[in-house]
């Protein structure tokens, strides 16, 4: 009997591979760090033959650790970091260069050239023009390499997410494929009809035929050849839009923030995109059976990585759980407010210049105070993209669902509860990127029956509701919206 779903999640410095019952519960993950590559400043890359062997090394552990047979296997599910770019060679599958990560810079110049479509390609695309997203980091790849560009244009040479680098590999080279969450990322594919766009190709320069199929996220993209078995991947998206999915947000208003290094808030638009005039971006949620959903999506740069810095860099606390205990020997913030900005400010400023600023400091104020407001600027942060999402989308957002490392702070969940004056809700399992494509592959498969199975499967952990009185919040948002203001106009 067919009694798991295998989930491969590809993320940024690890792979890992995890287990889920027909219940969606964890029954074993395992994982494998992989290493990244500074050239230069601003430049972050990837080997992707780590990548690739990594993924291997996963699955063969997770099956090992869990005591589990290929027979027991029903299907696999991909979720992967998104906007990550590899190029390789169709015949040998050797990659002609690194795996550009998503954070990666070294494309700017490319995009500043193309400042001038900017409309054009935010009309099609939803997307800003940033080096974040995949088209640049082809071209950057395209002109770097000796050849590459008349190669591509042969047919020689293939482009994928980390996907489909991995559904090629583990298909042996049989189906080079991705989803329809994916390609909605590389500012080449038109999210309204749904087809790689000739305008936006044209744009970049970027040969058709190095472009992967792109499918459904609840599709048969074939065999695993690789292991030779007989179970097919079932189930692709991407890590945020399968987190969406993982939580259950399948109405429209349905909302989740995931609190990792930085922060990702998605909201379920429905059946219709909407384009953003104030910094969020229009993203394909998921495809299913031919229906596509739509989401409105904010990024916060610096979300856990925070409370990071608080342990390795002014080392006020020795462990990220001591930022609780630390935040509570004090009544409240004490009048002081920090804008994380080491990288920047996302959505809605999306302000590359700004720098971490701490403001309201008094003699009283001492390291708790500044825990505190750490804590506090990453609820912050978010609800700066909460009130943009319910503004463009004109939807009452009425709950948040939340995952992430961060969430294990209940100071900051009671916080971010009561700053939005609505409620938290924090499910049992807390891999709901690894969950999401388990349902979309269990879904296609008959694992899960239907929405309606998957959702009696999801349960709540914790929930967090406002405590603190919505005029004190409405003061709290006011002194924090005063502190980025002048965060902003101080240049050093």
């Amino acid at each position: 009997m067919k009694k798991y779903i295998l989930s491969i999640d590809q993320g940024t410095t690890s792979s890992r591979a995890i287990l889920f019952d027909r219940k969606g519960s964890l029954v074993a993950s395992a994982s494998k760090e992989v290493n990244l590559v500074y050239q230069k400043e601003g430049y972050v890359e990837a080997d992707a033959t780590e990548i690739w062997s990594s993924v291997v090394d996963v699955i063969n552990n997770v099956l090992i650790k869990a005591n589990v047979k290929w027979e027991e296997i029903d299907s696999f599910g991909i979720t992967n970091q998104r906007e990550t770019t590899v190029i390789w060679e169709k015949k040998t599958e050797k990659p002609v260069y690194n795996a550009i990560i998503w954070q990666s810079r070294q494309s700017q110049y490319i995009c500043e050239k193309l400042a001038k479509k900017e409309t054009i390609i935010h009309n099609k695309t939803g997307l800003i023009i940033n080096p974040y997203f995949s088209a640049s980091k082809i071209r950057f790849i395209l002109d770097k390499v000796d050849g590459a560009q008349k190669r591509a244009e042969k047919g020689e040479l293939l482009f994928g997410t980390i996907d489909t680098w991995l559904i090629w590999k583990l298909t042996n080279g049989k189906v080079h494929a991705t989803d329809t969450t994916n390609a909605s990322r590389t500012l080449l594919f038109n999210i309204n009809t749904l087809k790689w766009d000739k305008d936006l190709l044209e744009i970049f320069n970027i040969p058709e035929k190095m472009l992967p199929e792109v499918y459904s996220s609840k599709h048969d993209y074939g065999k695993i050849e690789y292991f030779n078995r007989d179970i097919h991947i079932l189930g692709v998206a991407g890590d945020q839009q399968a987190s969406l999915f993982g939580h259950t947000c399948f109405k429209e208003g349905d909302c989740k923030n995931t609190y990792g290094t930085g922060c990702f808030m998605l909201m379920n638009t429905g059946s219709k995109p909407i384009l953003s005039k104030k910094g969020l971006l229009t993203t394909i949620a998921w495809t299913i059976d031919g229906k596509t959903t739509y989401a409105l999506e904010g990024s916060v740069f610096i979300g856990g990585a925070a409370i990071q810095w608080l342990r390795d860099g002014l080392k006020v606390i020795k462990e990220a759980p001591e930022a609780d205990e630390s935040a509570l020997k004090v009544k409240d913030n004490g009048g002081v407010y920090f804008v994380p900005a080491f990288v920047g400010l996302g959505t809605p400023y999306w302000d590359d210049d700004v720098r971490g600023t701490i403001f309201g400091m008094t003699r009283a104020t001492n390291r708790h105070h500044i825990v505190r407001a750490t804590l506090e600027a990453i609820a912050f942060q978010s609800k700066d993209v909460f009130d943009i999402m319910s503004e463009e989308s004109q939807i009452v957002i009425k709950s948040l669902k939340v995952d992430g490392g961060a969430t294990n702070s209940n100071v900051l969940m009671q916080f971010q509860s009561d700053i939005l004056q609505i409620d938290i809700q924090k499910p049992c399992c807390l891999e709901s990127t690894a969950l999401g494509v388990c349902y979309l592959a269990g879904l296609q498969s008959g694992f899960f029956k239907s929405l309606k199975h998957v959702k009696d499967c999801h349960d709540v952990k914790a929930e967090f509701s406002p405590k603190m009185p919505a005029n004190l919040a409405q003061n709290y948002t006011k002194s924090w919206t005063n502190a980025v203001k002048a965060a902003r106009l101080f240049k050093a």
